[in-house]
């Protein structure tokens, strides 16, 4: 294991993509949202992600030079075309421009279209939390699960974010993808070559498996069962159907460089608090005193701030194999 501080994972992540073909802009804001998710202790969006980020450069399956294209097609909707290059300049754009608008309006979407994997989407509403928003991300990924009583992978894992501040300005942040668990812990496993807890996943042929690799080749089991393939199939339609996006079924996968760009789709809904209730951050703090309050209670994303800190103060842990994995891009 290797100690790196925030900025020197930084620019290990970005000169990497920059030796796989990416503009030096656009390695800096991939590698920005990496770390950041790695220091929040969100490895399976984080540094992981770099090798098959730098396969799928290579090969065209992200351009590694696309710059987004925003445009309004009506006063409160921002819409994002990605072009086939990595999300989170799209993300970026939507995060610099909705604020404004959400002021004018009282409320704004941005609508991605042509984009990738979005990372830790909690970052994103995060951000957009600090300017005083209630934020909502829909993002929709290649086929995973199955919909309720079936087998083929119809739907994706598509995480649903939320975020909003309370009357001191700390947020309170809800990330969660619509699996029992994310699909980056199985690949996460398959790297380290771990099996799978019981209940994680099934094979192609419907079969409950431990092994990632099946895993990955099959489906995740929802979260919560039929509700949350339910759930899964109302992101599809948000994050996909209504932005133009390919759907989970016609995108290729985010975790190789076969086939063709993957088309995915992210909304986002920004929400101006003031225009709600002048109320409304502080009731938001005194919903968070009633849970702190209860024994054994804890807000979500507390663990994660923890993380944060701590990988700010003292750097990041980062696996010598996957070091040596990045450097040899």
């Amino acid at each position: 294991m290797a100690r790196l501080t925030i900025a020197g994972a930084r620019a290990l992540a970005a000169e990497a993509l920059v030796r796989a073909g990416c503009r030096e802009a656009i390695a800096a804001t991939v590698a920005r949202a990496l770390v950041a998710a790695e220091a929040d202790g969100l490895k399976g969006h984080g540094m992981s992600r770099l090798p098959s980020y730098a396969a799928q450069v290579r090969v065209g399956k992200i351009d590694g030079a696309a710059t987004p294209r925003a445009t309004r097609p009506a006063p409160g909707v921002l819409r994002v075309d990605a072009a086939h290059g990595f999300a989170y300049p799209a993300l970026d754009v939507a995060v610099a421009e909705l604020p404004a608008i959400a002021r004018q309006q009282g409320i704004a979407a941005a609508a991605i279209t042509r984009s990738h994997h979005a990372g830790a989407a909690g970052l994103v509403v995060e951000a957009l939390a600090e300017h005083r928003l209630a934020a909502l991300l829909f993002a929709n990924t290649p086929g995973a699960m199955a919909p309720a009583g079936g087998r083929r992978a119809l739907l994706g894992t598509n995480p649903i974010a939320f975020a909003c501040i309370d009357h001191s300005g700390a947020p309170l942040v809800i990330d969660l993808a619509l699996s029992k668990v994310a699909r980056g812990n199985i690949m996460a496993a398959k790297q380290r070559g771990d099996t799978l807890p019981e209940g994680w996943a099934r094979d192609r042929d419907g079969r409950p498996t431990t092994d990632p690799d099946e895993a990955l080749a099959g489906t995740m089991e929802p979260m919560g069962e039929g509700k949350g393939a339910v759930l899964a199939l109302m992101v599809e339609l948000l994050a996909a159907a209504l932005t133009g996006a390919r759907f989970a079924s016609e995108a290729t996968s985010f975790l190789d460089d076969q086939g063709s760009p993957p088309g995915t789709g992210q909304l986002i809904i920004a929400i101006d608090m003031a225009a709600l209730s002048p109320r409304g951050p502080m009731r938001v703090a005194e919903l968070a005193d009633l849970i702190h309050n209860e024994p054994g209670a804890r807000l979500p994303g507390e663990r994660r701030m923890a993380q944060r800190k701590r990988a700010a103060s003292e750097g990041l842990i980062i696996d010598d194999q996957l070091i040596s994995a990045i450097r040899a891009i």
